[in-house]
């Protein structure tokens, strides 16, 4: 078996002559107690050094990330073939084995080998002493230390909250400077302001033109449409502006060229944070964007400490006083903080917006500590999974609302399919109605041959009605009085007098048409009942 061991020099192969003494971990380091021991445990076999300091830094730097260099592929193809390999590292290891088909081995016992080879290291390498290896492993350590530092992403996102922090102040400086500017030459020719209302496009005017009497000969068409061109030139023949010499036109210009310089350097600070966040946060920048993203960082302070953040979190960042605002006062908490002005809340309805941005502040969380304590080199794929899941769950809520406003609502009826059946009432009756319905369909039988009667009735018949008019009504209306007097009677003996007055007031209201027909029904019964009575005493 052969041992590959990393030198600040190069790199060095040490054959195992015992193989059966590092079963025993224990007693391993008494083998390399003294340099005698330590040659009958292992014995260099061959040794690759490095040409210069920048070998030396891309092999460290490679090892430290898991992989190797081509030299030291070329190195181990020469020497290792049919051999097994111990290394110090696992995922070296398995990158060798992966590159070279090569057994590596990986243990305690390798680890104990390791550390008695480094205490005789100057011993067992032949014409490797103290005095070349002590600068060899200073300059080795100063250069990766430098480079650890360069690249570290604890150390570049300062540059992004820097960044963003001067972007802020840009934008605010723009909008004072231009604010300023609208002012003072408003007094010269106001109505320019409501012509124009870019900042940019209007400091460009007032810097070309100068006094607005020069405007009818100049031409604006690299900065203005045709159709404002226009407007401006018309208005400045007319306007009601006060004149201004020389000097204040000089103090318009200067305040013209600063806030043009300071438009001009916007775009490119612009620039610089959107490469700055693509390096270090990533997925982050996938998810939210790289505005929202690096002032999620510059508020937590940096990457590792929003990292550290849970997804509740991360949702109300930026909104802590209507929190606490809201925590004193025993209101409901605010929703969202500064992932408000994320592209994916903004696309969402209002009522949306908080159940977005939960779901948005949770895969935030997930692809910032991808960011933060991920390996280095990653990509955007976990920030645009996520996003097109998020996508995925605005549709369907978007489709969740729609539905409901399309459906019946709380307080509101709902919409019924029309029933062809139930025009049918009279032809198809119910089996199950009661005693009620079998009651009524032996009054329509006995009702059938009185209304045929009724139709067959001669002249001379009604002219006797006609005469027995008033007995009957005298009948009818004794008739009515007894049955009145009857009803109150056992209302009274059950205590019910209230319910009989409601009962005749509901009479006077609205009914159903199967209502209506049962009365007409009983009318038409006692009609002729009354009939045939007088029909009997005749």
């Amino acid at each position: 078996m052969l041992v590959l061991f990393e030198t600040p020099a190069g790199f060095a192969l040490f054959k195992v002559l015992d193989e059966g003494k590092l079963s025993k971990v224990e007693d391993l380091w008494k083998e390399f107690s003294n340099s005698d021991t330590a040659r009958k445990v292992v014995k260099l076999k061959a040794f690759d050094k490095f040409d210069n300091t920048a070998d030396a830094l891309e092999a460290t730097t490679k090892i430290i990330d898991g992989s190797t260099t081509k030299s030291l592929r070329k190195f181990l193809k020469t020497h290792c073939e049919g051999e097994k390999l111990a290394v110090a590292d696992s995922k070296l290891g398995n990158a060798i084995k992966e590159k070279l088909k090569i057994d590596c081995v990986h243990n305690n016992g390798v680890m104990e080998l390791m550390r008695g080879v480094r205490s005789q290291l100057e011993e067992l390498i032949g014409g490797l002493g103290s005095q070349d290896l002590a600068p060899m492993s200073l300059g080795l350590s100063h250069s990766l230390s430098r480079y650890k530092l360069k690249f570290s992403p604890d150390k570049v996102d300062t540059m992004v909250v820097h960044a963003i922090g001067v972007l802020d102040d840009l934008d605010k400086e723009l909008n004072r400077l231009a604010m300023s500017l609208r002012e003072i030459y408003g007094w010269h020719f106001p109505e320019l302001a409501k012509i124009v209302n870019d900042n940019v496009v209007y400091a460009k005017a007032v810097k070309l033109m100068g006094f607005r009497e020069n405007a009818a000969k100049l031409d604006f068409s690299e900065i203005l449409p045709e159709e404002v061109e226009e407007e401006v030139k018309e208005a400045a023949k007319i306007s009601m502006g006060s004149e201004m010499d020389e000097y204040d036109m000089a103090n318009i210009m200067e305040l013209c060229n600063r806030a043009l310089s300071l438009a001009e350097y916007r775009p490119q600070l612009y620039d610089y944070l959107k490469s700055r966040m693509n390096a270090v946060a990533p997925n982050l920048t996938a998810l939210v964007g790289e505005l929202v993203g690096a002032r999620l960082i510059a508020h937590a302070g940096s990457l590792m400490n929003l990292a550290k953040q849970a997804g509740s979190t991360v949702q109300i960042l930026g909104a802590e006083k209507a929190l606490f605002r809201a925590l004193k006062t025993k209101h409901a908490t605010p929703k969202y903080g500064l992932i408000y002005h994320a592209s994916l809340v903004g696309q969402a309805a209002p009522k949306l917006k908080g159940k977005i941005s939960r779901s948005l502040a949770a895969k935030a969380a997930l692809a910032i500590r991808c960011d933060a304590l991920g390996d280095g080199g990653q990509d955007n794929s976990v920030g645009l999974e996520n996003r097109l899941k998020l996508e995925a769950r605005l549709r369907s809520l978007k489709g969740e609302e729609l539905g409901r406003s399309a459906g019946s609502v709380k307080g509101k009826p709902k919409i019924e399919t029309y029933n062809p059946s139930t025009d049918a009432v009279l032809e198809q009756t119910p089996k199950s109605v009661g005693e009620e319905t079998v009651e009524m369909k032996t009054k329509i039988d006995e009702e059938a041959p009185a209304t045929e009667e009724k139709k067959a009735l001669s002249l001379d018949e009604k002219k006797k009605k006609k005469k027995s008019k008033d007995v009957e009504a005298t009948e009818v209306t004794n008739g009515d009085a007894d049955g009145n007097k009857k009803e109150k009677k056992k209302a009274a003996e059950a205590g019910q007098t209230d319910a009989v007055e409601d009962g005749v007031k509901k009479k006077s209201k609205r009914k159903r048409p199967s209502e209506l027909e049962e009365e007409a029904t009983e009318t038409e019964s006692h009609t002729s009942k009354r009939k045939k009575k007088n029909q009997v005493k005749e």
